[in-house]
């Protein structure tokens, strides 16, 4: 019947423009004129209606706006019909309109976007916030409000604020509803949460229509709800969800700013509803507090004095929107005009062909300029009662901002802002300021949950379908302290069960849950199995002995590991005790007995060529002073050195060389007593590298990782492996050793070799543990229980009860008591080489100095006489040693007599000169 009356209204209009050839008017003619659908009862309509006759005014009322020319909005009602809103449209098609302002829908505004591509006619619309309508595919579509795709970035931005992972989307099932949490489910994407569970609903729904989704919703495990729906029918939700009592504790519902236009349009709302929202957190687009605005709102209560029949008509953010679409258009056709625009319409050739049949198509028309008017609609950059009009690259408007509310009393509370700019904060964003979106500066004030609590909710529950958690535990044949099964009462034992069971205890919650065995009870299971179980959706978790390895980590998330336990070599040893004759010189290593005795020496020459000069007893006959400087060099080993020093830099080097002695001496002495009187451990096996070097057999435990490891990692070829499973098979392949069948070390987590060991003093760890991993529980991927199990197994390690679990299970007596060890590394060089660069960087200031010291005294005392003497270097250079070999009393004394004699002869030949001036002066007076 929709599609008759659609084909009678086109029938009737065709008349109209079928006398249209080419329609051509003035350039700036006295009316323009612009189309508007939507539905006038609507929560939306009945607010957009009162702006845009209020617009339509303001722009008429100011000539220098369209310099002239009226405006004129004609308004049709869609009456919540999709299908007459697209009648409203063709029947503007019809007509010299050059844009039309809606629809209201995005379902609508799909099909009429492909008859405005078609005829050219620009559609702008300032409540369509799906995401979907894009520029690309709909070029005449201009989306004059926010995108669905900033408002699913706020939630997701609250969500992720939160430290929720999973959310349940409830929406109306139509392109409005499909697309906006297509958009969320992307935005939650980039935060790694992700939607759970989606639950449409009819598109206008009743309450059993309601009531039956909601307890499906209620079964599931998430508790947080995002309801995307329309603001006619969506507080009807909420009256449901509380009846069944999903609006109480543990519940978070969040709503999308459908729910504050109903509050903002119908305020106060009645006390029963606001009651059935209590604790909803919602979102409306934010328009800043400006002259404009205030202006606006002021007139607001005058503009619908006349419109109060059905009670009073708030302003909401959609009717401020539709406000600033008419301006906005004002402004591109006034540019339009300026830059010589014509309205014009001319027939479009396609409908043309069509005009034989029945519907007459080919009254419809192609506006001229529609491309012209677009891009002017697009280049339009003003400020209106919104804020800032101008449109992104992407056709967006510009400064994209929701405040967050949170529904309380019989009022709402604002706690905080959501933009692209800045993420969330407290305060309006500031777009002169750069942005900060460091995780510190994202914030919120407190929220009054659901349940009237200001306490977190979790976020999420067991589903209340009466279904247990299937926990996987391996059936290990060897270590069972760890995990043991008693096949009888159908039980498990060990440490990792009491660590896990007093883990859930530290819940908050109870946790329904079973324990199931994995593994035949012959052979050790393979845990990376196990996990793989949790992959493919058999087990919900895993709990055991099971390394926390990258292939693993994969398939499943691990809580906070409750024991480290890294890869270790275990191999055969013997007990020892130094009696060797030569064990003296085992406390330093080669290197270092030799540099040592190079400093002994060094050090007693340094000492001797400075004292040389001054000290007695440095002088004497050349085989004399050499046994003093090596008597002198050993003898302070012991500080038993006889020779006294007297000079200051001698005493300096000397005094250096005995704190370094004193060191070496102490290390020494230590070394040597823990050498002979420690009982100590030796084995062929130094570790992982000595093991890998030799082609010597390999053990490990069946159905370990360390398999894996050590072919893929460390490329152990894997003839070279053994597989053992009890204790029992590892002493027994370590004693027979690689000659007699068995192997020569045995490579297994630390937890294992320690509990091996405590009974077993003929093994030992030999080098250092080659990898870094833990123990934990495995659960599905994104399970907000291993999160909470982590927080447990942290506060259990901190109370002590981790620690008192390990000991009741895996404290035992024997070698532990023996206080056997591994042989002491040899001192090397590398822990003295400071104290030698000290004693050398003294020695060699000391005979910089002295030698320094020797030039100026040379040259004070025998350069006259060797140059006077005309000697050639060599000879200067003898008489330079011998200056040096010369004591320093004996040079000072031969200088001294030198200056003497050098004073009476200049007294002689000063008498003599005196006597023969006398007697000249006598002989001329004569």
């Amino acid at each position: 019947m929709n599609i008759v009356w659609l084909l009678v209204l086109m029938v009737f209009y065709n008349g109209v423009a079928s006398n249209w050839g080419s329609t051509n008017v003035s350039t700036r003619p006295e009316f323009v004129h612009v189309g508007a659908v939507f539905s006038f009862n609507s929560i939306v309509g009945k607010v957009a209606k009162v702006a845009i006759e209020a617009a339509m005014e303001d722009v008429n009322s100011d000539p220098a706006v369209l310099g002239g020319t009226k405006m004129i909005v004609q308004m049709q009602d869609s009456n919540y019909s999709g299908f007459l809103g697209i009648v409203e449209a063709l029947r503007f098609m019809e007509k010299d309109t050059v844009a039309i302002i809606g629809p209201q829908n995005a379902v609508t505004a799909h099909i009429i976007s492909h008859i405005a591509n078609e005829l050219q006619v620009p559609l702008l619309s300032f409540s369509v916030t799906d995401p979907t309508l894009s520029s690309l595919q709909f070029p005449f579509f201009v989306r004059t409000t926010q995108n669905d795709l900033h408002q699913m970035a706020a939630v997701a931005a609250m969500i992720d604020h939160y430290g929720w992972k999973e959310v349940i989307a409830l929406y109306v099932d139509d392109d409005y509803g499909r697309n906006g949490i297509a958009a969320l489910g992307d935005m939650l994407a980039e935060r790694r949460c992700k939607i759970s569970y989606k639950a449409p609903l009819v598109l206008d729904p009743n309450r059993s229509n309601i009531t039956d989704l909601l307890v499906k919703v209620a079964l599931t495990e998430s508790r947080i709800i995002v309801l995307h729906a329309y603001a006619g029918w969506g507080p009807q939700v909420f009256t449901v969800a509380k009846y069944l009592g999903m609006m109480g504790t543990g519940y978070v519902w969040i709503a999308t700013h459908w729910l504050t236009t109903q509050i903002d349009t119908n305020s106060p709302l009645p006390s029963s509803m606001m009651d059935d929202m209590q604790g909803v957190l919602t979102l409306r687009m934010y328009t800043p507090e400006t002259e404009l605005k205030r202006k606006f709102v002021s007139r607001w209560s005058n503009l619908t004095s006349g419109q109060t029949s059905k009670g009073k008509i708030g302003l909401n953010a959609y009717g401020l929107y539709a406000y600033d679409t008419v301006w906005l258009l004002a402004h591109a056709i006034n540019a339009f005009f300026d830059q010589g625009g014509n309205i014009s319409f001319s027939n479009d050739s396609r409908l043309t062909q069509l005009r034989s049949g029945d519907l007459n198509l080919d009254a419809m028309s192609i506006f001229n300029g529609g491309n012209l008017l677009l891009r002017n609609i697009l280049q339009v950059n003003m400020t209106g009662i919104t804020g800032p009009v101008k449109f992104t690259p992407d056709r967006n408007l510009i400064h994209p901002v929701f405040e967050i509310i949170n529904v309380i009393g019989t009022g709402i509370r604002k706690i905080g802002y959501w933009s692209n700019y800045s993420g969330l904060s407290v305060v309006p964003p500031e777009y002169t300021k750069p942005p900060n979106r460091s995780s510190s500066n994202q914030s919120l004030y407190s929220v009054i949950w659901p349940g009237q609590t200001t306490q977190k909710p979790r976020g999420w529950v067991f589903p209340n379908n009466g279904r247990h958690l299937k926990i996987g535990v391996p059936k290990h044949v060897s270590f069972r302290e760890f995990v043991s099964y008693a096949e009888g009462n159908d039980m498990f034992t060990g440490y990792c069960i009491d660590v896990f069971t007093a883990a859930l205890n530290m819940l908050p919650y109870a946790v329904p849950y079973k324990l199931i065995p994995f593994g035949d009870g012959v052979k050790n299971p393979r845990s990376t199995e196990l996990v793989h179980k949790i992959q493919t959706g058999e087990f919900d978790g895993a709990i055991g002995d099971i390394a926390i390895i990258t292939n693993r980590t994969r398939m499943a998330d691990f809580t906070q590991p409750f024991i480290q336990s890294g890869l270790v070599v275990v191999a055969p040893v013997r007990t020892t005790l130094n009696s060797n004759p030569w064990a003296f010189l085992r406390p330093f290593n080669p290197m270092m007995w030799g540099v040592t005795a190079a400093f002994f020496l060094i050090v007693g020459t340094v000492v001797w060529i400075l004292e040389h000069r001054l000290n007695d007893d440095f002088r004497g006959p050349p085989k004399k002073q050499i046994v003093t400087i090596l008597w002198f060099s050993f003898s302070t080993w012991f500080f038993a050195h006889r020779e006294n020093t007297v000079s200051t830099l001698g005493r300096l080097v000397l005094i250096i060389w005995l704190f370094v002695v004193l060191i070496i001496n102490s290390s020494y002495t230590a070394s040597l007593t823990s050498i002979l009187t420690v009982q100590q451990l030796s084995s062929s096996i130094k570790g992982l590298d000595t093991l890998l070097a030799s082609n010597d057999p390999i053990g490990y435990q069946q159905g370990s990782f360390a398999r894996g490891y050590l072919t893929d990692e460390l490329n152990v070829d894997e003839s070279r492996l053994v597989p053992l499973i009890m204790p029992d098979d590892y002493a027994k392949a370590l004693k027979d050793g690689p000659q007699r069948g068995g192997v020569a070390a045995v490579i297994d987590e630390r937890a294992y070799i320690e509990l091996f060991l405590s009974s077993r003093c003929d093994f030992s760890i030999v080098g250092q543990e080659f990898t870094k991993t833990g123990w934990g529980f495995a659960f599905a991927r994104d399970s907000p229980l291993s999160v909470d199990m982590s927080t447990a197994i942290l506060k259990l390690s901190e109370n002590g009860d981790l620690q008192r679990i390990h000991d009741k299970w895996l404290i035992s007596s024997g070698c532990a008591s023996q206080g056997a060890k591994l042989q002491v590394d040899r001192l090397q060089l590398k822990s003295f080489w400071g104290l030698f660069v000290l004693c050398g960087s003294a020695c060699f200031l000391a005979l910089i100095i002295y030698f320094i010291n020797m030039l100026r005294q040379f040259s004070k005392h025998y350069t006259e006489e060797v140059i006077s003497a005309g000697r050639s270097t060599s000879a200067r250079l003898q008489t330079f040693i011998s200056f040096v070999d010369e004591k320093e009393e004996e040079v000072k004394s031969r200088s001294k007599r030198r200056q003497m004699e050098r004073m009476s002869n200049r007294n002689a030949s000063e008498d003599e000169s005196m006597y023969n001036s006398k007697r000249r002066h006598i002989d001329q007076s004569s």
